[in-house]
């Protein structure tokens, strides 16, 4: 399995468009071969560069297995958006302090389809998924503001 973006490629730069530097918006990502026997999927795009420790600014869950790309801008179709460590469930673009930080878009397989209450955080998620992981993969980008 694997997860790919249009945008940028894995160890590049994220363009600025994706930041706060920019329109804020998420990349497209492309997900490719993902197993058969997948629930749904969940994404999760973290910073572990962040200086009060690895900060949380996307995550979705509940998506359909057989999404192959999240466009631009977008979340796929009835899928779900967790809360991110800026407290909102949406997408919330790089926007380090100073020098360089990894982005890692981590996309994982479960076998189970989430059944969680409103204002789902990123640990209620790792909760959730933990031993139900059938497969996962990551994408990482970087970006340093200029």
């Amino acid at each position: 399995m694997e997860i790919r973006s249009s945008a940028f490629k894995e160890g590049e730069k994220i363009p600025s468009k994706y930041t706060c530097d920019g329109e804020n918006i998420n990349p497209e990502l492309d997900f490719l071969n993902v197993p058969g026997n997948a629930k749904s999927l969940v994404l999760i795009m973290d910073d572990p560069d962040a200086v009060g420790g690895t900060f949380t600014h996307w995550i979705i869950y509940n998506i359909d297995p057989k999404t192959e790309t999240i466009s631009e801008n977008s979340i796929p179709k009835d899928s779900k958006q967790g809360l991110n460590d800026a407290g909102k469930a949406s997408y919330t673009g790089p926007c380090p302090p100073s020098g360089t930080h990894r982005y890692y878009f981590k996309l994982y397989v479960i076998d189970t389809i989430l059944t969680l209450g409103d204002k789902v955080d990123k640990t209620t998620i790792d909760n959730a998924i933990n031993g139900r992981i059938i497969e996962e993969a990551q994408l990482i980008g970087l970006y340093i503001r200029k």
